[in-house]
């Protein structure tokens, strides 16, 4: 009996989920769908570069059906919903697509009208996001067009995702500014909901003095409720008040809209509520999901779903065995943070340890919270890796799934239970 196994969303968890599990599979045991409402496959990392003319969204930009494995169906349509009971993924224009297991990998959304005005006067003008491809090209041309003022750059809510593009969106900015010879007549000021630069306490107190290095403003706790495009104004909940004359905002993130008309799947926010080790959704044994789509706490990262990828299918094939899931998942998260100036730092941390000095990924490697063109150039080269070795499913060497902690300084607390 061939399985049938549905993957809703054809990005970086989608993609590698499919095809390492045809590469587990053979075809005669094992018949995959990939769905998803477009055949575009962006390089998210990219998109950070676009407005500074680093890269162009064509160069980020490829074909999804291309990426998947010989043997893989592809189908282009929107998803409506999930009807659990029956084992079915039904699309817009009402194809039921029945499954044995479900692996949701449909990412997170932004959310933009969930924020007053954000969308209204100045959008696409002075009010920009470049978390889209559209709104990376747009910023390009609007910054190429400043010539000084205050730049906003804003973080609505978390989760989001890439939770450190918007920092070094900022290192990114103040490194443009000089190379124009303009730097001392732009203000950047970085404005976030944390009491901190950044989720990690140990991340977060480096990345903060980085800021101040670098002359940005930080301003923290700050809960927007209104942007205000036309007079070029952030409000917040508890009636601070910001000027801007180029804001870059973070929008609210959420699940994807089809998972709130599929009762029973997802939460409040449309993300879907999983076991954080062995990633099976907590709404039914036969569901798994990978990648941005989950309530987890682990960082809603590339990287993130990388890692999670080896668990997700050795469970997969667990559950079909009738076998006991691994815990296999730690929480696992690297990101490498583009401080400007052809310069990177990098950070690795799981559910219960801190983003820690050293090396990766052993005691002779990448060094950890520290700038190095080392970490730049290695940061460039994951673009090659990502579309060659990390979406056809094949093994990094060097790179597993758990967190290593040879060449770690862990001396940090962990996280309390």
């Amino acid at each position: 009996m061939t399985v049938r196994v549905v993957i809703i969303g054809g990005g970086t968890g989608g993609t590698l989920s499919a095809n390492r599990l045809r590469r587990r599979f053979g075809e005669d045991q094992m018949a995959i769908t990939v769905v998803d409402q477009d055949n575009r496959h962006v390089y998210q990392p990219g998109l950070l570069f676009v407005p500074f003319g680093l890269t162009h969204v064509e160069d980020i930009v490829r074909s999804r059906v291309r990426q998947l494995h010989k043997g893989i169906e592809f189908v282009d349509a929107a998803v409506d919903r999930v009807d659990i009971a029956s084992d079915q993924v039904f699309l817009e224009g009402g194809e039921a697509l029945p499954y044995d297991v479900l692996v949701v990998a449909s990412g997170a959304s932004l959310v933009l009208e969930e924020t007053e005005g954000l969308t209204g006067a100045g959008w696409m003008e002075k009010v920009f996001t470049f978390y889209t491809p559209e709104g990376a090209a747009a910023l390009e041309a609007a910054l190429s067009r400043f010539d000084g003022g205050r730049v906003v750059v804003n973080v609505v809510d978390m989760p989001i995702k890439c939770p450190v593009a918007p920092l070094e969106f900022c290192f990114l900015a103040d490194w443009y500014f000089h190379e124009r010879g303009i730097r001392d007549r732009v203000e950047l000021t970085y404005v976030t909901p944390l009491d901190g630069a950044f989720t990690k306490p140990v991340a977060s107190e480096h990345l903060g003095g980085m800021l101040k290095e670098r002359n940005v403003e930080l301003v923290t706790e700050f809960n927007t409720c209104l942007v205000d495009g036309e007079k070029g104004r952030l409000l917040s909940y508890d009636d601070r008040e910001l000027a801007f004359d180029l804001a870059v905002v973070v929008p609210l993130h959420g699940g994807a809209e089809y998972v709130g008309r599929s009762p029973g799947l997802g939460d409040e926010l449309n993300f879907v509520p999983t076991d954080e080790r062995t990633l099976q959704a907590k709404a039914a044994p036969n569901i798994f999901v990978i990648g941005d789509a989950s309530d987890l706490s682990a960082s809603k990262a590339g990287s993130v779903t990388h890692f999670e990828g080896e668990t997700l299918v050795e469970n997969v094939a667990r559950h079909l065995d009738g076998e006991p899931l691994v815990e296999g998942f730690d929480g696992h998260a690297n990101c490498f943070v583009e401080t400007g100036f052809h310069k990177a730092l990098l950070i690795d941390f799981n559910y219960d340890q801190e983003p820690v000095e050293g090396h990766y990924p052993g005691a002779v490697g990448l060094p950890l919270l520290k700038e190095s063109r080392l970490n730049h150039f290695a940061k460039l080269l994951f673009q090659s890796v990502y579309w060659h070795g990390l979406l056809p499913g094949r093994e990094i060497p060097a790179v597993g799934a758990a967190m290593p902690t040879a060449g770690k300084r862990l001396d940090t607390p962990t996280r309390k239970e």
